[in-house]
């Protein structure tokens, strides 16, 4: 603002008082803008220049489809239609598990019975049917079917159980339960607390003394249901489509609402901004009920006609035997799966497939270019974006280790922004205005999006559940009278713009007066231990300030040279995030996105007494893990051992 006012002044000056001409005008501007740090500007552009306006060409192209099928009240499966009238015999799904190849008019036709069972059992437009299944063809073809109709899938976690999984159906208000019949003994342990009114349908293997009394077996009844497409329900562009539950890791899952525009917008981002094409085959191993396979996968099969190969659960072993099966080019990963690849003996099929892109997110930066490299994958198509979020962002020329970007000359295109925030309560700090400060390059923030409920992709549609809407909007952030979604995450973003992933809020520690990024230290301590599963957490030491670091190890011999790994520390990481205590377990508890649970190992902490682990503690007069006894825990506890 300065700089600009002195410009303004410089150049009056200059041409009115001193009379100069253009020439000497101009080069007195350029001498005094280069001279006030302007030069950083002009770097910034040569080197970002090509990569913004590629990335405003993106958003804009989408921005145009958006506003039209907006004006045009198209829904995703009007949108797939078209899809299905362009190519009908061209294969959309194979599920790997059977070899199931589906065209797209199987697909079509699949949806469509499922469309007119659920009428004939008296389902409407704005009804919700709940979906627990396993990954097959059968999910998408469900949930689509569902959508002709207008009904609202609610997809449940398949690893929900009892409290959790009775909590998702109750609350989705369903009148109609489709499970997989791998699914039956999770919903045989609930059922006799399920509202009675609410009918069960089983599909897959049919036996009968498996699912609960009054459940039917769907498959044959949708073989006898018609397949012409019903009558198109009044849905528009930003109406519901389904529901997407949360992990549950800090509580119960949260139902998060997914319109149609929300669907088309996350997959055609992708599409578009990581050049894909229509001939790809993408290989999706991800679970379903969650919007990175259901979404960014399958949606690239509905929207953009790409076939799509379906995995039920992901495998490291089989991984690229199927990439070379099905001829895929591109491949979806998410959370630790990239590692759980590189810790896989070498093997010829490694450098046998056709994949060009993996497309994803989490990829820790330390593993960033052995993935790559080791597996001949040109491009690392990562992402940023939750499956509520309003703000999310692609690093679209495969920058090492970042998540996305956002532009430093054109940053008003697209609004996000990093705030600060307090680092111990993780909340927002303001300025004397009230409004929220934005961070410099290099400073951690916590990312957040402007929220313009008219705008579809800058709106938040949010969660069934109300009070969870308002832990997660703040006002007064960009200007009074603003509203912004706040993602819970903490990013930092380098000087050319880029975006780096740092942690979670609240997943961050203080020791020693310094704060720990849990993110970083896990990819370290992982590497130095041959990718083993590393969960890293504070916990609190009796007469001490800020919380210790703790390791849970994967481990399933229990132990490692323990001396060798603490002179590895030594070099790798400062003191202040060396792990104080290490615990060694057989394995580390995930949820179905692969993100590590960590409350319970926060809640049991170091105490022998309740861990019957191996726990050992960081000595620092010896510089070596020894081994934590009951006695060990008592001087701890009484302030006699110096950490």
């Amino acid at each position: 603002m300065l700089l600009g006012a002195s410009l303004v002044g410089v150049l009056l000056f200059s041409k009115l008082v001193l009379k100069l001409p253009w020439t000497q005008v101009g080069f007195s501007l350029l001498f005094l803008y280069l001279g006030s740090g302007g030069w950083r500007f002009v770097r910034i552009f040569i080197k970002t220049i090509r990569r913004d306006v590629f990335g405003g060409i993106v958003l804009l192209k989408v921005k145009a489809k958006v506003r039209r099928y907006l004006r045009e009240r198209r829904t995703v499966p009007i949108l797939f239609a078209s899809t299905v009238r362009r190519h009908p015999d061209k294969t959309a799904l194979i599920f790997e598990g059977t070899d199931t190849h589906w065209t797209f008019r199987q697909l079509d036709d699949y949806s469509s019975s499922v469309a007119n069972f659920l009428q004939a059992q008296g389902l409407a437009s704005g009804d919700v049917a709940a979906l627990f299944m396993e990954n097959r063809n059968e999910f998408v073809g469900l949930w689509l079917g569902m959508a002709k109709l207008g009904v609202e899938a609610a997809l449940i976690n398949t690893n929900l159980r009892r409290d959790a999984l009775r909590h998702c159906l109750t609350t989705s208000q369903a009148k109609v339960l489709i499970f997989g019949s791998e699914m039956a003994p999770a919903i045989f342990e609930i059922h006799a607390n399920l509202d009675p009114s609410l009918s069960l349908f089983c599909s897959g293997p049919w036996e009968p003394g498996t699912v609960p009394v009054g459940t039917e077996h769907l498959d044959p009844l949708l073989e006898d249901a018609p397949t012409h497409l019903p009558s198109s329900p009044d849905k528009g562009f930003t109406d519901k489509l389904f529901y997407i539950y949360t992990s549950g890791t800090t509580g119960m899952p949260k139902a998060a609402i997914v319109v149609h525009s929300r669907y088309y917008r996350m997959a055609a981002l992708v599409y578009y901004g990581f050049r894909m094409r229509p001939d790809d085959v993408v290989y999706d191993c991800l679970p379903l009920y969650h919007s990175a396979g259901n979404i960014v996968g399958i949606g690239q099969c509905l929207l953009h006609g790409m076939t799509v190969v379906i995995r039920k659960k992901f495998s490291a072993s089989r991984f690229w035997d199927d990439c070379i099966k099905y001829n895929c080019t591109i491949v979806q990963y998410i959370g630790e799966l990239c590692r759980y690849l590189l810790n896989q003996p070498p093997r010829e099929a490694e450098h046998q497939h056709q994949v060009r892109m993996a497309l994803g997110n989490g990829l820790r930066q330390s593993i960033w270019t052995d993935f790559s490299s080791r597996f001949h994958i040109p491009q690392v198509a990562e992402f940023y974006g939750a499956t509520e979020c309003n703000c999310s962002v692609g690093n679209f020329d495969s920058q090492v280790g970042a998540c996305g970007f956002n532009s430093r000359i054109l940053s008003f295109v697209y609004p996000i922004r990093l705030v600060r925030v307090n680092e111990d309560t993780m909340e927002l700090i303001r300025g004397p205005n009230g409004l929220c400060l934005p961070c410099q390059p290099g400073e951690p923030g916590q990312l957040v999006g402007r929220i313009i409920q008219q705008d579809p992709l800058r709106r938040f549609d949010g969660y069934l559940n109300q009070g969870a809407n308002n832990k997660k909007i703040a006002k007064d952030v960009f200007q009074k009278g603003d509203q912004a979604y706040l993602t819970g995450d903490v990013l930092v973003m380098d000087e050319l713009g880029y975006l780096y992933f740092r942690d979670r809020t609240g997943d961050t520690f203080r020791w020693k007066g310094e704060n720990v990024s849990t993110t970083e230290v896990e990819g370290t301590l992982s590497r130095l231990l041959d990718m083993a599963d590393v969960a890293v957490y504070g916990v609190g030491v009796p007469g001490t300030e800020g919380r210790a670091g703790m390791a849970a190890v994967a481990s399933p011999a229990g132990s490692c040279d323990l001396e060798h790994f603490a002179q590895l520390l030594e070099r790798e990481l400062p003191l202040y995030a060396r792990p104080i205590f290490l615990r060694f377990l057989p394995e580390l508890h995930r949820t179905g996105t692969f993100k590590l649970q960590k409350t319970e190992l926060r809640k049991e902490g170091f105490d022998p007494s309740v861990v019957r682990d191996p726990l050992f503690y960081l000595d620092t007069r010896k510089g070596r893990y020894i081994p934590l006894d009951q006695e060990a825990y008592a001087r701890i506890q009484a302030g006699e051992e110096k950490l």
